[in-house]
């Protein structure tokens, strides 16, 4: 249960705030989670320890401490405790009110994306043929999962060789049961065809066998096994298998030749370090997997201002490894690491190759803490050029554009991206799926996103922007204007984006609120490049809701609403008339002659598919 200790209603003086030797007298040895609280209440600091009495005492009966938690013991009113069965409780619960809390002393590292995974399976497993996919999120049980990966582009280069190597299918389920002739993949040799029986079901899990060791770091047993069975093809005289089965093997001594940085031990290892320099922590996190360096990533956390290196490195390492499925066996880090996950080993580097990888994402932290700063600098000119431009009060912090993007009216999303600082944040991108409206009314698009994103400002569930940009000429800008009025927002800035002559970069004009002109800003107007950068950014994040919108629509079958049309049936119908489009053009006559079709699903199909 929770335990606290008196409350004072002046948090800067820790002698007439907080007895910390009464406090300390009831606290117990047990292991468990810690909070320290000002005099209005708010958390300043959570933590963990494995003895609540010794770790607490720490606080208050030794000196020397950084001027940070000096700091912050001068404002602790009170504190609170809760006891926990376990050291492993303590941490889970410490990452959790941590995270839920925001404490103004808590170093906080927030990743909003979960790390990315390569996936060898799908619905049901993937049947008889899985297929190879790229994963984020919760797991499928039926499913195999290899990584974590650092990022998304490691996640796509090791698919791209998998898929050249072992040849697996990555089609969807919805087209890989479809199809009735092999596909493109196919043709360039990125895949066996299982969809229409080039392959069988028990030669296609073997590759699936052989691409699972591959991604588990057993790259020798895969090269020895592929050589046996090339000569075994060529003893057979089946030249074209054994070729094919040299290229396979050429293509993974090639991948594996171009690593610089490779090893042969079989643990996955992590190598962690931190930096700081002009009071900007960074903590850099490489990944080995199955021997291959995967690359880094680097986390800039909140909180952190006068926090050492030591520190945000166990900061880092107690949030990071609570939540990840599956944590390498070994960290590499120049500090000692403490309250590690079970089965999971720390150490500093040992040989040449460790050292090297240290060295490499020690250099790389430096290089991550270096562009953050030039950014920052870039960013803050770009805001003061735009607010000169646009006769701001001030520089806009927030700032949210939108656009409109569809095919010939179909699938129609509208995007909102937003930029704070100068830089661009991707958790609080959203997309609006358009519906109810006339395909193609751009005008009346743009009312419907921009009327259920300001709903809220209005109603004051989300924040106000301080710039709101349209991607659109004046029309679209007035629409803007009369949704802002109707919501009491008139108060907002914003700016009608109109494309320029031959939709030519740099020749945009800006339609701006307030002003009876139209104005151009100069192709080398540092403000008019912000503006530039985001709104293509709302393009992008458009183009690419409104593509995934239209393939989902037309990659599900119209058959699939069919009642009494299974998968059997669809496949029976497709195969029978090479298609949809020749179920479409076939009559009900021509539907009845295929096997399973009575004349009353016939009538059922037809009148579905016209």
């Amino acid at each position: 249960m929770p335990n606290a200790g008196p409350r004072s209603g002046n948090p800067g003086a820790q002698s007439a705030g907080f007895d910390s030797q009464e406090f300390l007298a009831t606290l117990t040895d047990a292991p468990g989670v810690y909070r320290m609280l000002d005099g209005e209440g708010k958390v300043l600091y959570v933590g963990k320890a494995k003895n609540l009495k010794k770790r607490v005492s720490s606080y208050f009966q030794k000196t020397g401490h950084s001027p940070r938690i000096a700091l912050m013991l001068q404002q602790v009113a009170t504190m609170e405790v809760t006891a926990t069965r376990s050291e492993a409780e303590a941490l889970i619960l410490e990452n959790t009110l941590i995270k839920k809390l925001g404490p103004k002393y808590n170093i906080l590292f927030r990743d909003d994306k979960s790390y990315p995974y390569i996936g060898i399976g799908g619905k049901d497993g993937g049947g008889e043929f899985p297929r190879l996919f790229y994963h984020r999120g919760a797991f499928e049980k039926k499913s195999h999962y290899f990584g974590p990966f650092p990022n998304g582009l490691a996640v796509r280069e090791s698919i791209q060789l998998i898929q050249k190597t072992f040849l697996l299918r990555t089609c969807e389920e919805a087209v890989f049961a479809h199809r009735t002739r092999p596909c493109l993949m196919h043709q360039i040799k990125r895949c066996k065809a299982p969809c229409v029986g080039l392959i069988s079901a028990q030669d296609y899990a073997a590759d699936v066998r052989l691409a699972e060791m591959f991604l588990r770091g057993r790259h020798s047993e895969v090269i020895d096994g592929l050589t046996q069975q090339m000569e075994v093809a060529a003893t057979a005289l089946r030249f074209e298998d054994a070729a094919a089965l040299r290229d396979q093997i050429r293509a993974l001594q090639a991948v594996l030749h171009r690593q610089y940085v490779s090893s042969t031990r079989d643990t996955d290892v992590d190598i962690i370090v931190a930096v700081v320099e002009r009071g900007n922590l960074c903590v850099n996190l490489a990944m080995v997997r199955g021997g291959l360096h995967l690359g880094d990533r680097a986390y800039f956390p909140q909180a952190a201002a006068e926090a050492e290196a030591a520190e945000g490195l166990a900061a880092f390492v107690a949030q990071h490894y609570v939540e990840l499925p599956a944590p390498a066996q070994m960290i590499l880090s120049p500090y000692p690491i403490e309250d590690l996950p079970g089965g999971v080993s720390s150490g500093p580097p040992r040989n040449e190759m460790e050292r090297a990888w240290v060295e490499m994402a020690t250099t790389n932290a430096q290089l991550a803490v270096q562009a953050r700063r030039q950014a920052k600098i870039r960013s803050s000119g770009r805001l003061a050029a735009l607010q000169e431009a646009l006769d701001l009060p001030e520089p806009p912090r927030r700032i949210e554009c939108f656009d409109i993007s569809h095919t010939m009216g179909e699938a129609t999303v509208a995007s909102c991206v937003v930029c704070v600082d100068g830089a661009m944040k991707k958790g609080d991108y959203r997309r609006f799926n358009i519906e109810g409206i006339q395909p193609g009314d751009d005008y009346a698009a743009m009312r419907q996103a921009l009327t259920r994103r300001y709903e809220k400002v209005a109603t004051g569930e989300t924040t106000a922007p301080d710039l709101v940009l349209i991607d659109g000429g004046k029309g679209q800008h007035r629409i803007a204007r009369e949704v802002f009025a109707e919501l009491g927002l008139d108060h907002l800035a914003s700016i009608g984006v109109a494309k320029g002559e031959d939709r030519k970069p740099g020749l945009e004009t800006l339609f701006v609120h307030g002003r009876s002109m139209p104005l151009q800003l100069g192709m080398d107007h540092a403000g008019f490049h912000l503006i530039q950068e985001i709104r293509d950014e709302a393009h992008r994040f458009a183009i690419v809701g409104h593509r995934a919108r239209r393939a989902k629509a037309r990659g599900r079958s119209k058959l699939e609403d069919v009642a009494g049309v299974g998968p059997a049936r669809r496949k029976k119908l497709l195969a029978q008339f090479g298609g949809l489009d020749g179920v479409r053009a076939a009559t009900v006559e021509d539907l009845c002659r295929v096997d399973g079709i009575s004349r009353r699903l016939a009538d059922e199909i037809h009148k579905m598919l016209r």
